[in-house]
C-alpha cells in the first residue's frame, strides 16, 4: 500500500519521537530510550499503516512503549482521541499506571504552559499543566484538548469511540476480536490508526487465527525468531521461538526476547523457578500458541495419534452420536476397534445447526448416518436417547444395528474420559487428522469432580461470549462415548459342560 511520507523535520517521525522521548523518565530514574526492535516497530507506525501489531513475549517493554506513544500522539495530534482497551479492569489499571508514571516522573510532562484554549476564548492567559492525570477515571488529559482514556474492553460499549490512535492491550486475552473490528471500521473517519500489543494466545482462537493469517502473508521478512509481515492494512512484528525448536534452548529463547534486559542467565533462572510451568513458559516466554493449563488434551498428545490409515471399506463400525438441535453441533464419529491396541476413528460427520432459533433438520442427521453406513455398516450406535428417541428407533429399523443408550451423567462421562485418555496415552487410539474433529478435541477442558475423577467439558458454560465455535466439543463427546462402549470386552459365551 502507498503511504504518505511524513516531513522528517516535524512530528510523527521516528527521529522526532526519539528526541521527545528522551525527556521521559523511567521508574529507575533513567531517561527512556526505546530499543532497536521497538524503534523498528515505531517506524511502521509513523509510516502510517492503519493497523500495527506487535506480538512479543512478556517482559519486553510493550506496555511502556505504547504508554510513551500515546503521550506523544496526544502532545502533537490536534484533537487527539486515544482510547486504550485492556482485557480486564486489572490490566486497565496497569496501563493507566504506566502512562501516569511517565507524567509524574518527567518534569516536562507536568510543567505548566500557557493555555491556548483560554487565549482563543479571549480570556487572560492561564498557566495549566501540560498533562493532567485523573486516576479515578483512568484518564490523562492534555492541555490542548487531547485525551487518553483507558478502560476494560467490551465491544458492546466501544461503538461510540472514534480513535485517532486506538491502542489494544494483550489482544490474546480479549474474548474475541469484536472490539478490534469495531474500532478498525472507524479509522477512516479521522484518519486514525490502531496499535495492538500482545503475547501468544490459545490455538484456534480468533486472535491466533488472525495472527497466523498475517504471518503467512507473502509480503514478509523472516529470521529464525522474527517475522515482519504486511497484509493489506496491517503490519505485524512477531517475535517467537520456532514451533519445532527446543523451548529449553535458552539461546534460542533469548533470540525471541529482543529486550536487552533479558539475558540467557535471566531466562535460565526464570525457567528453574518452582512456580514456572511449561504452559506459561511456552506461551508467555516463547510466544507460542498454547492450550490452557486445564486443557484436557494437549496438541502433542493428539497429533502423535494422527495416522494416514483409513477404516477399510465394508468393515463394520461402531458410531458415537452426540445430538444437538439448535446451538451445539451434531457429531457422528465412526470407530473401528480392530483390536485392543489399535482403535481407529474415521472422519466424523459434523452438522452445524442454523443457530437462528430454528432446529437442525432431522433428515440431515439421517442422511449423514446413511452415508457412514453405506461405506461401513453400522453395527452399534451409541447415543443419549433422551435427546433423539425417534432417531434411535429409526436407526434400529434402517440399519438393523444395536442402539446403546448412554446418558452424559457424571457416572458415564468420567468413565468415557478415563478410558479415552488411557487409550490415547498408551498409543492405542488413532485418528485421521480431520481439522474440525481436531478443533473440537482441543477445545475441551478437563473438569475435576469432587471425588477427584474428571470428565471432558466445554471451556465455557455460557453462550453469551459470542464465540460458539470455541466451546463445542461434541465430536470428542461422541468419540469418547463410542470408545468406552466398544472397549468393554464382550462376555464369553457360556461353556458347555457335561452334567452328571
Amino acid at each position: 500500500m502507498a503511504l504518505a511520507k511524513p516531513d522528517p523535520r516535524g512530528p510523527f517521525t521516528l527521529p522526532h519521537f526519539r528526541e521527545w522521548a528522551a525527556d521521559l523518565i523511567l521508574d529507575t530514574g533513567e531517561s527512556w530510550h526505546p530499543e532497536d526492535f521497538q524503534e523498528a516497530f515505531l517506524e511502521d507506525v509513523f509510516a502510517g499503516y492503519p493497523e500495527c501489531w506487535l506480538v512479543v513475549p512478556e517482559g519486553n517493554g510493550k506496555t511502556t512503549l505504547v504508554a510513551g506513544l500515546a503521550l506523544y500522539h496526544v502532545e502533537f495530534r490536534p484533537h487527539a482521541s486515544v482510547p486504550v482497551a485492556a482485557s480486564s479492569r486489572e490490566q486497565a489499571e496497569i496501563m493507566y499506571r504506566q502512562g501516569e508514571g511517565f507524567v509524574l516522573r518527567s518534569p516536562r510532562m507536568y510543567e505548566t504552559v500557557d493555555s491556548a484554549i483560554q487565549k482563543a476564548k479571549g480570556k487572560r492567559k492561564t498557566e495549566v499543566p501540560r498533562f493532567e492525570c485523573l486516576q479515578g477515571f483512568r484518564r490523562i488529559n492534555h492541555f490542548a484538548g487531547g485525551r487518553i482514556q483507558i478502560f476494560a474492553a467490551d465491544d458492546r460499549t466501544g461503538d461510540g469511540v472514534i480513535p485517532t490512535l486506538g491502542i489494544i492491550d494483550e489482544l490474546h486475552r480479549h474474548r474475541n476480536l469484536g472490539l478490534y473490528r469495531t474500532w478498525s471500521g472507524k479509522l477512516l473517519k479521522r484518519q486514525g490508526q490502531i496499535v495492538t500489543i500482545s503475547t501468544a494466545g490459545e490455538p484456534g482462537s480468533d486472535f491466533e487465527q488472525t495472527r497466523e493469517k498475517v504471518r503467512q502473508s507473502p509480503n514478509s521478512e523472516r529470521t529464525e525468531t522474527f517475522v515482519r509481515a504486511i497484509s493489506g492494512r496491517t503490519v505485524l512484528h512477531d517475535w517467537a521461538v520456532p514451533e519445532k525448536a527446543d523451548v529449553e534452548d535458552f539461546a534460542v529463547v533469548k533470540a525471541a526476547n529482543p529486550f536487552s534486559g533479558i539475558t540467557v542467565e535471566a531466562l535460565e533462572a526464570k525457567y528453574s523457578s518452582p512456580t514456572m510451568t511449561i504452559h506459561h513458559w511456552r506461551r508467555f516466554v516463547c510466544n507460542l500458541p498454547t492450550r490452557a493449563e486445564n486443557a484436557a488434551i494437549q496438541e502433542v498428545e493428539w497429533f502423535a495419534a494422527q495416522t494416514t490409515d483409513e477404516i477399510p471399506v465394508g468393515q463394520p463400525v461402531d458410531v458415537g452420536a452426540d445430538i444437538a438441535w439448535k446451538w451445539d453441533t451434531t457429531a457422528l464419529v465412526p470407530l473401528w476397534f480392530r483390536d485392543s491396541e489399535y482403535r481407529l476413528f474415521g472422519v466424523p460427520k459434523i452438522l452445524v445447526p442454523p443457530r437462528d432459533g430454528t432446529s437442525l433438520d432431522p433428515a440431515k442427521v439421517e442422511r449423514a448416518l446413511v452415508e457412514i453406513h453405506e461405506r461401513n455398516p453400522i453395527q452399534t450406535l451409541v447415543m443419549d436417547m433422551s435427546r433423539a428417541e425417534q432417531l434411535a428407533s429409526w436407526a434400529e429399523q434402517e440399519f438393523g444395528c444395536t442402539v446403546v443408550d448412554r446418558t452424559q451423567t457424571n457416572q458415564f462421562a468420567t468413565e468415557d474420559y478415563s478410558k479415552f485418555m488411557e487409550a490415547l496415552r498408551s498409543g492405542w487410539l488413532k485418528h485421521p487428522g480431520d481439522p474440525e474433529f481436531t478443533g473440537q478435541v482441543l477445545n475441551a477442558v478437563a473438569r475435576v469432580l469432587p471425588y477427584g475423577d474428571a470428565r471432558f467439558d466445554r471451556p465455557s458454560q455460557t453462550r453469551q461470549g459470542g464465540d460458539q465455535d470455541r466451546r463445542v466439543i461434541d465430536a470428542l463427546t461422541a468419540a469418547a462415548m463410542v470408545h468406552a462402549v466398544a472397549s468393554v470386552p464382550a462376555e464369553p459365551e457360556e461353556a458347555l459342560f457335561a452334567w452328571a
